[in-house]
C-alpha cells in the first residue's frame, strides 16, 4: 500500500489529514494463524480479539463473518460487538464491569470473565433478579508460584490471588443456579514466558480445583500479551538503544527532544532509571510466542504446557489485542511545514497531533515513511538523510508526535505525506480527542492486490458488501 502514492494522497485530499487506513483481510488472515498453533498442538479452543485495541467497526465486522470470538471490555465495546455480528455465545466480557454491562452480558449469553467475588456476587443477583439465564463464568486469578525455587508472577490490579481461590468457589456453590463455571485464566502483564508458563500451571491446578469441588469447568484463558515485532532486525532496536544510552550520559549529542531518555537518567555519570519503551524487535511474538508457551515445559509438573491441556481436557482460550492487529492498519498525516532552527535542527509541523498516532504514549517508536505528492523532488537536487522532530498542531508545548528524532532519507516537503506504519494496535484512536476543536482521524477500510485498491468509510464496511464479494 505504501507504494502507492497517488491512492494515499486521494484518501487524504478526500478525507482529511489524520487519516487512518485499515486492512480488515489481513486481520483475519492473522486470527487464522492463531488458530492453526491450537490444530498443531491438537487442541481445541477459541480466540478472542481484544476489542480496545482498536475502535474500527470494519475490523470488528471481518472477524464477526470467521471463526473468531471477541472480548469486550465494556458495555459500550460489548454492544458494537453485538451490532457488528457477534452473537452473545461469541462474546467474553472482561475488564472492570457495572451493572449494566453485567446485565447486557448476561442478557446476551456472553460468557464473564470475573475479577472476584464481587463480581460473582453482583452478577449472581442480576440473572436472579431478572430471571436471566444461567451465567458461564471464567474466574480470572493471580498471583500464582511454583514449587521448588519460589518464583511469583508480578502483582496485577486484575484477578483474584489463587491462594484465595476457596473463597470464590464457595460463592459458586451458593449460586449455583446462576453461575456456571467454565474455567479459570489469568491477565499478566509481562512479556515473560516463564512468568506465563507458571500462571498456565497454576490454572491447570486450579482447575482440578474446580472439579472436586463438583463443578465441570472445561477451559483455560491464557489471556494476551503475545505481542508484535515492530522492527525486523534485532540489530536496528540494539543500536537505537545504544546510541539512546550514549546520548543521557552525554558520550553523543542528543537525539531526543529535550534530552528526554525514556526513563533513563545520568547521576554522577551512572546510568540510572529503566528505559520506559515497547521492546520494538521481538524474536518470538504473536502466534509463535503461543505456540513457544505451549511448547514450553511446565514449571513443576514437566511436561509441556500444551500436553497437559490436553490430559486435562481442555478447551484453550486467548484474547490477542494487539497481535492481531499487526500489519492492519497505518495513519497518515499531511506535512504542513518544514524548517529549520538556528542550532540547525528540522521541525516538521503535521496536521495531526499526539493523540491521533500515540506512539509515545505506548512506548513505540517507528520512523514514518515519506509518501511524496511529487515522485520526483528530492531525487536529484542533492537532499541527503535528516534526523527531524515532528510537531503536532495543537496550541501546546507538549504536542509532540515523537520526542525523538526520527531519521527520513530526505527532508519532507509541504504536501507530502508522513505515513505511520502498523498503527492498528493502540496507537491509532486509544489516546484521540477532540482538543482545541481539532478533529480526530477518519477512518478507511482498504483492501486491494497487486497495487489496485478499493475503499469504503470505516463504518460502511460490511464483510459481504462495500469492497467486492472475494469474502463470500
Amino acid at each position: 500500500m505504501l507504494a502507492s502514492a497517488a491512492f494515499l494522497h486521494q484518501l487524504v485530499d478526500a478525507l482529511g489529514s489524520p487519516l487512518n487506513v485499515l486492512l480488515p483481510d489481513q486481520i483475519a488472515e492473522n486470527a487464522a494463524r492463531f488458530r492453526s498453533v491450537l490444530a498443531r498442538h491438537h487442541l481445541t479452543g477459541r480466540i478472542f480479539f481484544a476489542h480496545k485495541t482498536n475502535r474500527s467497526s470494519a475490523l470488528v465486522r471481518r472477524l464477526a463473518a470467521t471463526g473468531t470470538d471477541l472480548d469486550a471490555a465494556s458495555l459500550g465495546e460489548l454492544q458494537h460487538a453485538l451490532a457488528a455480528g457477534f452473537t452473545g455465545g461469541r462474546i467474553m466480557a472482561t475488564g472492570p464491569k457495572d451493572p449494566e454491562f453485567l446485565w447486557l452480558a448476561a442478557r446476551a449469553g456472553a460468557t464473564v470473565n470475573a475479577d472476584g467475588p464481587g463480581e460473582l456476587e453482583t452478577a449472581a443477583r442480576l440473572v436472579r433478579d431478572y430471571g436471566l439465564p444461567r451465567l458461564r463464568v471464567v474466574l480470572r486469578l493471580a498471583e500464582f508460584e511454583t514449587s521448588g525455587a519460589r518464583r511469583l508472577s508480578r502483582r496485577s490490579r486484575f484477578g483474584w490471588s489463587v491462594k484465595a481461590l476457596d473463597s470464590l468457589l464457595d460463592v459458586l456453590e451458593r449460586h449455583r443456579d446462576e453461575l456456571e463455571p467454565l474455567g479459570v485464566g489469568y491477565h499478566l502483564d509481562t512479556t515473560s514466558v516463564d512468568e506465563k508458563a507458571t500462571a498456565l500451571e497454576g490454572c491447570l491446578r486450579a482447575l482440578e480445583e474446580l472439579r472436586l469441588r463438583g463443578f465441570e469447568p472445561r477451559a483455560v484463558d491464557v489471556g494476551g500479551g503475545f505481542g508484535i515485532s515492530y522492527l525486523a532486525h534485532a540489530g536496528q532496536w540494539e543500536r537505537y538503544t545504544t546510541a539512546l544510552t550514549d546520548a543521557v550520559m552525554g558520550r553523543r549529542p542528543p537525539i531526543t527532544w529535550g534530552g528526554h531518555g525514556y526513563g533513563l537518567r545520568s547521576e554522577n555519570g551512572i546510568l540510572k532509571g529503566a528505559l520506559g519503551l515497547y521492546p520494538a524487535h521481538r524474536p518470538v511474538a504473536g502466534e509463535d510466542y503461543l505456540d513457544e508457551l505451549l511448547t514450553r515445559p511446565a514449571p513443576s509438573l514437566g511436561r509441556s504446557l500444551g500436553t497437559l491441556l490436553l490430559e486435562s481436557l481442555a478447551d484453550l482460550y486467548a484474547e490477542p489485542g494487539r497481535a492481531l492487529a499487526d500489519q492492519c492498519g497505518l495513519t497518515l498525516g499531511k506535512v504542513l511545514e518544514v524548517r529549520r532552527t538556528d542550532t540547525g535542527e528540522h521541525l516538521v509541523r503535521l496536521a495531526m497531533n499526539a493523540g491521533d498516532v500515540g506512539l509515545e504514549d505506548h512506548g513505540v517508536l517507528m520512523d514514518p515513511v515519506i509518501v511524496p505528492r511529487d515522485p520526483g523532488r528530492g531525487q536529484d537536487d542533492g537532499e541527503g538523510p535528516v534526523a527531524a522532530y515532528l510537531m503536532g498542531n495543537l496550541c501546546l508545548e507538549a504536542d509532540l508526535i515523537t520526542r525523538r528524532a526520527v531519521f527520513l532519507p530526505r527532508p519532507p516537503h509541504p504536501g507530502d505525506l508522513l505515513a505511520f506504519a502498523n498503527t492498528a494496535a493502540y496507537c491509532m484512536d486509544f489516546g484521540a480527542t477532540h482538543a482545541q476543536q481539532q478533529p480526530v482521524a477518519r477512518k478507511v477500510a482498504v483492501s486491494g492486490e497487486a497495487g489496485s485498491w478499493r475503499w469504503c468509510l470505516d463504518d460502511q464496511y460490511w464483510p459481504i458488501s462495500c469492497l467486492g464479494e472475494q469474502h463470500g
